[in-house]
C-alpha cells in the first residue's frame, strides 16, 4: 500500500488494511439504507462518509501505520483535554457538517438544527453515547465547546486538504439544501408548530408556547440517526473483520411474512376444544386476525390469564407486518425468566430462522472496540427482548443499547406483561412510543390482562399514550365484561388481618388448604419470605418430592427443570405443593387448585388467580386466597409493593362482595395508583437542577441556558438535550444486578470452557447458552459474596464471573452461606 493512502483498520487475523475510502463509502451506504426506512437516507448516508472523516489526519495515519499497541485506534478524547493515549477522529467530521449546513435558511435556524443534529451523532460515534448539548448543573452549551474545538486537536483543515476526491465530492453533493428538505419533510410535524407559535408570539416580545414533547421528539429523531450510525459503522468493521457474515446481513430485505403465516394458521388449525374455554381462546384469536388489518397505532389487548394472548398477539403482528409491510416483530417482554420459553414456543411453530433472542446480560460493559464490533444485530424477523433493554436503548449511555433503536421503526412492538413498566420511566416510555407510532412507522400493542391506563396519566401534557382508535381489540365496555365474565374461573377470596399473618399461621393456613386440595401454590413478595415458608413446610414433613421452592436465586434453567417436574406431577394427578416469588405469575403455564397469593398489587394478584384452575378443568371455580402478611416497611426499597397493597386493599373494600378481576375494578385500581405516584414518573433525579430526566431530554425547561428556549431569537430552537449525562442517570431498575454463572447442570461445564483460551466466537456462542446458567445479583449481595470469595472472574479483565459451587444449593439456589440454608442479604 502507497503512502498516499489512507488507512482505517488493520485486521487483527492477517495483518490486510482497510482502505478509509473504502470503510466510509461502505458505512455511508449502509447508514443511508437503514436511515431511509424514515424517509432520511441522505442524512444517512453524510453520516457515514464523515463520520471517521478525522482519520485523514497525520496523527492518526501515524498512529496506525506504527502502532505498538499502547493505543486503540477507535478511542476518542471526548472531553477538551488532550492527551498522549487518546486520537480523536470524530469531531472534524462533526465540524465539517455543522459548518457546511448552518448556513442555510439561517434566518430560521433550520440549517443549523439540522447541523447540530448530524454533527452530534458523528462526534458522539466513539464515546459514551450523544454527548451533552447542555450541561444539566450550569446550563452551559457544552455542544459548541466540542464543536468549536481547536484545529490543532481536530485536524479538520489538513483533513480537507488530504482527503479521497471521491469522499469530499460526496460529502459536498449531499450537505446541501436537498438533504435539509428531506430532513425538513421528515419533521415537519415536529417543526411546524414551533414555528408557528414563534411568529405568531413574537410580537409580544417573548415566546410563550411550551415545546417540551415537540424537543424530545428531536431527541428521538437525533437517536434514531445516531442508532444508524453506529450500526453501519460497527457492521462495517466487523464484517471487514470476518469477511465470511457479509452474506447473513439483511438489511432492505423484506420477510416472506406469508411463510410464517401459513405455518402459524396450520398450527393453530390443529388445537382441539376440549374445554370452554378452548372456544374462547379460538375467538380471541380470530378477533386479533380480524383486527390485524386495522391501520397502524398503539393498541391494546386486554386478555384475561389463561386466554391465549402470546399465540393470539403473533397472529395479528404477521398479518400486521404483512398488510403495512413491515420490517420486523420484536416482543419486549418485562422477565428474562419468560423469553426463552416464548421464544422457544414461537420457534418450535415457525423454526429458527425466524426467532432471535436477546437477552444476555453476561457480557461485560467495558468492552474493547473488537468486541463492540461483534455484538449482535437484530438481524431476524422476530425479535425477543426485554423491557429493560427497550428502554436502556433509548435512555441509557453508551453505543451498545442504542443500535438497536432503529430497528424498532417500521416494526410491530408487541409489549408483554405491560403493567410492569416501571413507574418512574412512564412518561419516557409514552413519550417514545408515541414517536415511533407516529413517525417511525411502527406499530405496538399492550398485552395484559391488567391494563394500566397509559391513556389516562395525570398531566397528559407530559407524556400520554396517544392510543389509535377503537384501541382495544378486544373491544370495550360490555364487550371486555363478557369475555371477563367467560373467562372468569376463579374467586377471590381477601383474608386481610390486623397485624398481618406470620410465618407459622401463613405456613398452617397453606397446610390446611392442602389437605383439601390436591395442587396449592403460595406466592409471596420476597426471596426471605419464600424461603422461611419453605423451611415451615419441610419442619412440618411435607414430602419431599410434592414440595418445590422458586425464585431467581435459581438460574433458569433450574427453575425450567422444576417446572417440569411440576407440570409432570400435575399431569399425573400427584399431590404439588409450590411456594414462588412473582416470577410465576408471568408466562408460566401451570394449572392449580388453589392458590394463595401475598397481599400486592391487584394486578399482581390478577396474575397469581391466572395460575389456578387455569383451563377450567374444574367446573367449580379455583380458590384464592389473599393474605396480608407480616413483612418489612417497603416504602423506601420496594415502593411498588406498598402502592400496589395500599391501593389493592383500598379497591378491595370498594367492591366488597364484587368479582375483583373485573375491568372495572381494575381500572379504578389504577386510577388510584396513578394518583399517588403521578409526580414519580417523569423520572425523578436528586439533587439536580432539573429535577428530572424528561427535562434532561427534550428542552432543559429549568436551565438557565434560556436563549434557545422561551426567550429565543429564532424560529427554530436547537437541540437542548444533555442526553449524556441522563445516559449515566437512567436506570430502568433501581439496583442494577450483575449477573454470575452457577455450577447448575450444564453450567459446569460451561464455566470450564470460559475459563479456556479466548476464542471471540467462541466466547459469545457459549455466553448465549450461559445465559440460561446464570443468576442476577443486587449490589448488596455481590459484595457478600465478594467477601466469601464465592465468585471469581473467568479470565482476568473478563468481567464475565461464576459462582463456586459450595455456594449453590439444590433448593434454593445461589447462597451467600455455603451449601446450608441460605441466609437472605435481599428482598
Amino acid at each position: 500500500m502507497s503512502d498516499n493512502q489512507f488507512i482505517a483498520h488493520v485486521r487483527k487475523a492477517d495483518g490486510e488494511q482497510q482502505l478509509l475510502e473504502t470503510h466510509l463509502a461502505e458505512t455511508a451506504e449502509i447508514a443511508g439504507l437503514l436511515a431511509a426506512k424514515l424517509g432520511l437516507g441522505m442524512a444517512g448516508k453524510l453520516l457515514g462518509l464523515m463520520h471517521d472523516f478525522g482519520k485523514y489526519s497525520e496523527k492518526f495515519q501515524s498512529y496506525i501505520r506504527h502502532a505498538t499497541g499502547l493505543l486503540d485506534p477507535d478511542a476518542d478524547e471526548e472531553e477538551n483535554t488532550p492527551t498522549d493515549s487518546k486520537v480523536d477522529h470524530s469531531t472534524a467530521g462533526a465540524q465539517w457538517v455543522y459548518g457546511r449546513l448552518k448556513v442555510f435558511w439561517a434566518q430560521y435556524g433550520i440549517g443549523e438544527l439540522f447541523g447540530q443534529m448530524l454533527g452530534l451523532c458523528i462526534a458522539s460515534h466513539h464515546g459514551a453515547g450523544l454527548i451533552d448539548c447542555l450541561d444539566p448543573d450550569n446550563g452551559e452549551a457544552v455542544w459548541r465547546k466540542r464543536f468549536n474545538k481547536d484545529d490543532a486537536l481536530t485536524h479538520l483543515a489538513q483533513c480537507e486538504q488530504v482527503a479521497d476526491k471521491s469522499v469530499l465530492q460526496q460529502a459536498q453533493s449531499l450537505a446541501g439544501e436537498a438533504l435539509l428538505k428531506e430532513m425538513l419533510t421528515a419533521l415537519d410535524a415536529i417543526i411546524r408548530p414551533m414555528s408557528e407559535s414563534f411568529n405568531k408570539e413574537r410580537k409580544h416580545g417573548e415566546i410563550r408556547t411550551p415545546h417540551k414533547i415537540e424537543e424530545f421528539y428531536l431527541g428521538c429523531f437525533t437517536r434514531f440517526l445516531f442508532s444508524c450510525l453506529i450500526d453501519a459503522d460497527r457492521i462495517n468493521s466487523a464484517d471487514f473483520e470476518r469477511e465470511a457474515q457479509k452474506d447473513v446481513r439483511r438489511f432492505a430485505e423484506m420477510p416472506d411474512w406469508q411463510a410464517a403465516i401459513d405455518k402459524l394458521e396450520a398450527h393453530l388449525a390443529q388445537f382441539p376444544v376440549r374445554y370452554p374455554i378452548d372456544k374462547i381462546r379460538r375467538d380471541i384469536s380470530d378477533t386479533c386476525l380480524r383486527r390485524s388489518g386495522d391501520l397502524q397505532g398503539i393498541y391494546t389487548l386486554t386478555v384475561p390469564t389463561g386466554g391465549g394472548k402470546t399465540l393470539a398477539s403473533l397472529r395479528y403482528a404477521l398479518h400486521h407486518a404483512q398488510k403495512h409491510r413491515l420490517d420486523r416483530i420484536i416482543y419486549i417482554i418485562p422477565y428474562t425468566s419468560i423469553i426463552d420459553q416464548n421464544a422457544r414456543a414461537v420457534r418450535d411453530i415457525l423454526g429458527a430462522d425466524w426467532v432471535l433472542e436477546h437477552h444476555s446480560n453476561l457480557e461485560p460493559e467495558q468492552q474493547s472496540w473488537q468486541d463492540k464490533l461483534l455484538s449482535e444485530n437484530w438481524d431476524k424477523p422476530i425479535v425477543f427482548t426485554t423491557m429493560v433493554q427497550f428502554l436502556d436503548a433509548w435512555f441509557g449511555g453508551g453505543t451498545r443499547g442504542v443500535r438497536h433503536v432503529h430497528a424498532m421503526t417500521r416494526s410491530v412492538l408487541v409489549f408483554d406483561e405491560i403493567q410492569t413498566l416501571p413507574v418512574k420511566c412512564v412518561r419516557l416510555f409514552c413519550n417514545v412510543l408515541n414517536w415511533l407510532a407516529q413517525y417511525g412507522c411502527s406499530s405496538a400493542v399492550l398485552c395484559t390482562a391488567t391494563q394500566p391506563l397509559l391513556g389516562q396519566v395525570p398531566n397528559p401534557e407530559l407524556g400520554s399514550l396517544k392510543l389509535a382508535k377503537d384501541a382495544e381489540i378486544m373491544g370495550g365496555g360490555q364487550d371486555l365484561d363478557i369475555l371477563f365474565a367467560g373467562l372468569s374461573r376463579v374467586e377471590i377470596i381477601p383474608k386481610l388481618k390486623a397485624g398481618g399473618w406470620s410465618v407459622d399461621e401463613a405456613g398452617a393456613f397453606l397446610l390446611e388448604r392442602f389437605q383439601t386440595a390436591s395442587s396449592c401454590l403460595f406466592v409471596v413478595n420476597t426471596k426471605r419470605w419464600a424461603q422461611e415458608l419453605y423451611q415451615y413446610c419441610r419442619r412440618q414433613n411435607v414430602p419431599s418430592d410434592a414440595l418445590f421452592h422458586l425464585s431467581t436465586n435459581q438460574c433458569a434453567a433450574h427453575r425450567r427443570a422444576i417446572f417440569d417436574v411440576i407440570k409432570q406431577r400435575l399431569q399425573d394427578g400427584k399431590p404439588v405443593l409450590c411456594i414462588s416469588t412473582q416470577l410465576i405469575e408471568a408466562g408460566v403455564d401451570i394449572s392449580m387448585a388453589c392458590v394463595i397469593r401475598a397481599l400486592g398489587g391487584l394486578d399482581s394478584i390478577a396474575q397469581a388467580a391466572g395460575r389456578c384452575n387455569r383451563n377450567g378443568e374444574n367446573t367449580d371455580k379455583g380458590q384464592v386466597y389473599v393474605l396480608n402478611l407480616q413483612e418489612p416497611d417497603f416504602s423506601k426499597v420496594l415502593p411498588d409493593i406498598t402502592a400496589g397493597q395500599a391501593n389493592a386493599d383500598r379497591v378491595f373494600r370498594e367492591f366488597d362482595g364484587q368479582d375483583i378481576l373485573q375491568p372495572d375494578a381494575m381500572n379504578r385500581y389504577f386510577e388510584y395508583y396513578f394518583h399517588q405516584r403521578g409526580s414519580e414518573m417523569s423520572y425523578t433525579l436528586a439533587n439536580s437542577v432539573s429535577g428530572c430526566l424528561l427535562d434532561w431530554l427534550s428542552d432543559n425547561s429549568r436551565n438557565p441556558y434560556m436563549p434557545k428556549n422561551n426567550k429565543r431569537g429564532k424560529a427554530i430552537p436547537l437541540l437542548m438535550q444533555s442526553f449524556k449525562s441522563a445516559g449515566r442517570a437512567f436506570a430502568a431498575i433501581d439496583a442494577p444486578t450483575r449477573a454470575v454463572i452457577v455450577p447448575y447442570g450444564k453450567g459446569q461445564e460451561l464455566i470450564a470452557e470460559l475459563c479456556g483460551a479466548w476464542d471471540a466466537k467462541e466466547m459469545r456462542r457459549t455466553l448465549a447458552q450461559a445465559q440460561r446458567y446464570s443468576v442476577n445479583v443486587f449490589p448488596n449481595v455481590w459484595e457478600r459474596l465478594q467477601k466469601a470469595q464465592a465468585v471469581r472472574e473467568t479470565l482476568a479483565g473478563s468481567g464475565i464471573y461464576y459462582l463456586d459451587e459450595r455456594h449453590y444449593h439444590e433448593a434454593y439456589g445461589l447462597c451467600v452461606d455455603e451449601a446450608g440454608e441460605m441466609t437472605f442479604y435481599d428482598l
